[in-house]
């Protein structure tokens, strides 16, 4: 079975690369790939997979069937959205849509998750049980489209017993995947801060209540929440990406904003931490008499990779690729709504490498000069494709 899914990998490497090249030519922002979700499902209907379209808006369901369909069932997921970033890179397959970019890899999730389908399409009377495809709208987005899935029954008739998905890294180079057991990444909350003071005339402060130098003080204190309030063994991170207010030197304004993000692994720890955010925050304004709006919506929850089946997909990745490409990843800070999934069943999130000898590719995600050494999705598509056939015999 091994040799047939690397032979039917190289044999559809061509399409699913064309496939890619059309989905990051056509970027769409989350919970807008109308046009993404129109190609996917047209894709699955000439593959001849079942599949029901507008799931949490534009999301997609696909099943295939193998033999014995109830024996088992399991899921896999990719991504579609895009992010607003204008592309830097110079191919024939840059972004179409200006502002618009795949820097996150999902394309790559997508292409592979259609590749990935072909091979499972085609070696159906190989396998028993049922495998639910998922191409979920909306990740890089509150309030995730992993969420917006769930809530619309995605994971209903049939319901999986295990999920996974893969995602880009390129730090890794191609040919490489890595896995990390228990908890790998983070919560991700947003910290929206208003501070109303009073403006006037910058040369008479006094009649002024100046929410510019209040708020210098807020960011201050607020970094003694990691440093001084946190158990140190608890992975946190509490930052500021943009401070909002004012219109001239001569001018103290009516308030100033502050955006930021807090991020941890330890959920008692992220509600403490949410309300030490508020009260530090509420009794520095009160004591210059200014006033405070907060909001701190809650955001992905941490992601866990159940050590089990985390564990036996290494193995099935280790006996597929070799043993040496196989490693161990790091924990991180960054979120990821496949977070939700795992609240509901067993999940594993692994990923798989896409730079070239650590000298090509090596753009970090999120950066307007992201892409792939495409050798990346043969790998991508016929891994998770073994992967799967696996998991159906695991219960």
């Amino acid at each position: 079975m091994q040799t047939t899914i690397k032979q039917l990998a190289h044999q559809f490497f061509s399409e699913i690369q064309a496939i890619r090249h059309h989905i990051h030519a056509h970027p769409e922002l989350s919970f807008q790939e109308f046009e993404t979700a129109q190609f996917i499902s047209n894709k699955l209907n000439e593959f001849g997979i079942e599949h029901k379209t507008g799931v949490a808006g534009t999301g997609i369901v696909a099943l295939i069937k193998g033999k014995n369909p109830d024996h088992n069932c399991i899921a896999l997921r990719a991504d579609m959205d895009a992010l607003p970033i204008l592309e830097a890179n110079d191919c024939s397959y840059a972004s179409k849509n200006k502002g618009v970019m795949h820097a996150c890899g999902h394309d790559v999730h997508s292409a592979c998750l259609l590749g990935t389908a072909k091979i499972l399409h085609a070696t159906k009377d190989n396998w028993e049980g049922t495998i639910k495809l998922l191409f979920q709208p909306g990740e890089e987005k509150h309030p995730g489209g992993a969420s917006l899935m769930i809530a619309d029954k995605a994971l209903e008739n049939p319901k999986p017993n295990a999920i996974y998905a893969l995602h880009v890294y390129p730090h890794l180079p191609v040919g490489y995947v890595g896995f990390k057991s228990g908890q790998y990444m983070a919560s991700a909350d947003e910290i929206y801060i208003t501070i109303k003071g009073k403006g006037g005339h910058a040369a008479l402060p006094h009649q002024t209540t100046d929410p510019i130098s209040i708020a210098a003080q807020v960011l201050v204190a607020l970094q003694q929440i990691v440093s001084r309030k946190a158990n140190p063994l608890i992975p946190s991170v509490l930052s500021f990406g943009k401070i909002e207010g004012g219109f001239a030197t001569n001018v103290i304004p009516e308030e100033v904003k502050i955006l930021g993000t807090f991020r941890t692994m330890d959920e008692t720890w992220r509600a403490e931490a949410h309300r030490l955010i508020k009260e530090i925050t509420e009794g520095i304004c009160q004591s210059y008499g200014a006033k405070a709006d907060i909001e701190i919506p809650i955001g992905y929850p941490s992601l866990y990779n159940d050590p089990t089946l985390t564990e036996k997909a290494s193995a099935w990745a280790a006996d597929f690729l070799g043993k040496e490409q196989v490693i161990t990843l790091d924990k991180r800070m960054a979120g990821e709504d496949f977070s939700f999934y795992t609240q509901h069943m067993p999940g594993c999130f692994f990923r798989i490498g896409t730079n070239t000898n650590n000298e090509k590719f090596t753009a970090p995600v999120h950066n307007d000069r992201f892409d792939i050494d495409e050798r990346a999705l043969e790998i991508g598509m016929s891994m998770m494709a073994w992967i799967a056939i696996n998991a159906l015999n695991t219960k």
